[in-house]
């Protein structure tokens, strides 16, 4: 038998742990943008894995380790040549080419993230194949296709480097040459902070990333059939959880004193960046250094984003340039100072000299300005064809109508409204455009007044903060209420809040959630529900809530057609 069972179901669990780094990928990008844009989102991480397959399998595979030279390999359609002098022992080549094309996809969807919310989606699946097709199965050879870098020992074991920084490197050329979405920066320059908006999909994704990043890294030994595999395996895997976990740490104690609280995104955040930190080096340094370079890159992540958010003025909606870019030239260029010789040359801080370091720095430097070129000649020629962003108008409504006819990726759930607008949109009156004019469009219609005789009615509406509505709700209830309208709603006053940060950048609380509830009463005395509903709200807070009381002309109960007081009975 030439090959080997073991080592050929390792590299295939491997490979389809790497493919379900797509689900954790799409539910960190959907839940770090606005629900408006979730399924243009979701279709991007789809799509980045379908053209990327094929275009790998067409021209990647061969260009990244075909026998050709040191610069790139052959071109090679549909995978025909011999690559036996690549091939992992005992690994068929159709194992290893699967293995392969996940992590070349992978590298194409770190891009999206970036350019969330406001890229033309024709022109997305174009930059998504020229990664695929030329872009990192060039750079690849260099390091894991027998390319120069790789004949020069430059280590990079599971794609700090090859991988994350190329994907990494393409998101910031393309979030710049993009520009920033409608919103993020005043006039003078300063962010706003434009929430995501459902943290749980970002917790979730960031989960289901660190689960297979067992399989990006532990199977990137390509072998268990020997004792040495085994122990490199375990090496890996340990030293992966290590830097994720300490990662999280440090950034959950910089952000806590930078801005008093605990960041929630940053730190799941910090998870990814400790993981791609630790994925050139994870088979060379050991616990100890594992651990460091998690800190470093869990401190490193909340700066690189405040960077390139305030400084760089690069609007990245997900942190995938901090993340993936920054992170993954640092771990690469650490594993330069921790590498312990066990699998490499030693690294400067276990008395290795400077050479190894040299060679990781020449690495991460020649491989920047390579993919930086390159995608800047695809972006620009883009964005001089057919376009590189999407409308403003299509921009503003989300791409998910404007990209695919989709109304709402949330059919049957109700979503707050986006709010954000520029600067220039919100001094410019509203244009409303259509084929009648508002006098015909619009009927008015006088309302009946009803005689004096009538009982009065009374609508009482309540603004109160989300947590105390079960305590107003039953206090309504005691009194006598039967029936009260809630609604979830947005609303501001002119309360000086407390600053609240996301992702380092202070939110502008104007528009905050809050639960307006209609009452209308007429036996109910109206004092005694405003004295009611202002006992249970008080807390001496600002944000406690307003009450407003109007007077109710009619009632009319549409099942049975009774008006007036009858109409507000609860009976049959």
């Amino acid at each position: 038998m030439i090959y080997s069972p073991v080592n050929t179901i390792w590299v295939l669990i491997g490979a389809a742990l790497v493919f379900f780094m797509q689900a954790g990928f799409s539910l960190c990008e959907a839940g770090f943008t606005r629900a408006k844009n979730t399924g243009n989102i979701l279709m991007k991480n789809l799509m980045d894995f379908c053209i990327g397959t094929p275009a790998f399998w067409l021209v990647g595979f061969g260009l990244m380790f075909g026998s050709g030279t040191a610069l790139f390999g052959t071109i090679d359609p549909l995978i025909m040549g011999d690559y036996s002098h690549i091939l992992p022992e005992g690994v068929p080549l159709w194992a290893f080419a699967v293995f392969q094309t996940v992590f070349c996809a992978t590298s194409a969807t770190i891009v999206s993230g970036a350019m969330a919310e406001r890229t033309k989606f024709s022109s997305y699946c174009i930059y998504s194949a020229a990664i695929s097709l030329i872009i990192y199965p060039i750079s690849g050879h260099w390091i894991w296709g027998g390319g120069w870098l790789s004949q020069l020992g430059f280590h990079d074991f599971a794609g700090s480097t090859a991988v994350h920084m190329v994907g990494g490197i393409c998101a910031m050329i393309g979030a710049a040459i993009l520009g920033p979405r409608i919103g993020k920066y005043d006039k003078n320059g300063k962010p706003h902070a434009i929430l995501g908006h459902n943290i749980t999909f970002a917790a979730l994704g960031a989960f289901i990333l660190w689960f297979c990043w067992f399989g990006f890294n532990g199977a990137s030994t390509v072998g268990m059939d020997s004792d040495s595999l085994m122990e490199t395996a375990g090496r890996v895997f340990f030293n992966t959880n290590l830097s994720a976990s300490v990662a999280c740490c440090a950034t959950l104690i910089v952000t806590w004193i930078r801005y008093k609280k605990p960041d929630v995104s940053m730190t799941y955040n910090a998870a990814l960046a400790g993981l791609v930190g630790i994925t050139a080096g994870c088979d060379a340094v050991s616990s100890l250094g594992a651990a460091i370079i998690g800190v470093i890159c869990g401190v490193v992540v909340v700066f690189a984003v405040e960077f390139f958010d305030k400084v760089a003025k690069i609007d990245d909606p997900v942190g995938a340039i901090s993340v993936h870019f920054v992170c993954g030239a640092l771990g690469t260029l650490l594993t330069g100072f921790f590498a312990t010789g066990v699998t490499t040359e030693k690294g400067l801080f276990y008395g290795g000299g400077f050479h190894f370091l040299g060679v990781q720095c020449l690495g991460v430097i020649s491989v920047a300005a390579y993919v930086a070129i390159v995608i800047t000649i695809v972006f620009l020629a883009i964005k001089h064809t057919i376009g590189l962003r999407a409308d403003k108008e299509d921009e503003l409504a989300g791409l998910d109508v404007s990209e695919h006819g989709l109304l709402t990726a949330y059919a049957g759930f109700a979503m707050l409204p986006d709010t954000t607008v520029s600067d220039d949109d919100a001094k410019a009156p509203v244009q409303v455009t259509g084929d009648v004019a508002m006098a015909e469009a619009v009927t008015v219609k006088k309302m009946p007044i009803f005689d004096d005789e009538m009982p009065k009615f009374t609508k009482i509406e309540i603004i109160c903060k989300e947590s105390r509505f079960e305590a107003l709700k039953a206090a309504m209830m005691d009194i006598g209420i039967t029936g009260m309208t809630v609604s979830h709603v947005l609303g501001c006053g002119v309360q000086k809040g407390k600053p609240e940060y996301y992702r380092g950048i202070q939110v502008e609380a104007n528009l905050l959630p809050k639960i307006q509830v209609d009452i209308v009463v007429s036996k109910v005395p109206v004092r005694r529900v405003i004295d009611t509903a202002k006992r249970v709200l008080y807390t001496g807070h600002i944000g406690d809530g307003k009450i407003f009381v109007y007077d109710v002309e009619n009632v009319v109960k549409v099942r049975t057609g009774e008006e007036g007081y009858d109409a507000l009975q609860d009976v049959e």
